[in-house]
């Protein structure tokens, strides 16, 4: 018995598809125009086909467990990131600073 595990074939077609669906799918959201369900819908459709590449183009499944368990510790440091730097980035303004606002403001062309 091979010491990895039974491998099925995969339909990369299929796979395709349902990736370029989900992201029609994400590129649409937006048009709905409601902020929460577009936030909620890219977040989540983001997540799946993460999911789906890593399951079906990355082949975890037949790696050794170490690959798996270095990803797991890169994701959770990415989201640790995430977490510990997106409450400034949110702030307008703070004890010591203030956020400019930016303004677009047309200016002459110059030749």
């Amino acid at each position: 018995m091979s010491e990895h595990a039974e491998h099925h074939p995969v339909n990369y077609f299929r796979v395709w598809q349902i990736l370029l669906g989900l992201l029609v799918i994400s590129v649409a959201g937006p048009f709905l125009g409601i902020k929460a369900v577009t936030l909620i819908t890219a977040f989540g459709i983001a997540i799946v086909k993460a999911y789906l590449v890593a399951k079906n183009f990355m082949h975890l499944n037949i790696e050794p467990r170490y690959a798996v368990y270095l990803l797991l510790t890169v994701l959770v440091f990415m989201l640790l990131f995430f977490a510990g730097s997106s409450p400034d980035v949110m702030k307008h303004e703070g004890a010591n600073w203030i956020k400019p606002a930016v303004h677009v403001e047309s200016t002459p062309a110059h030749h």
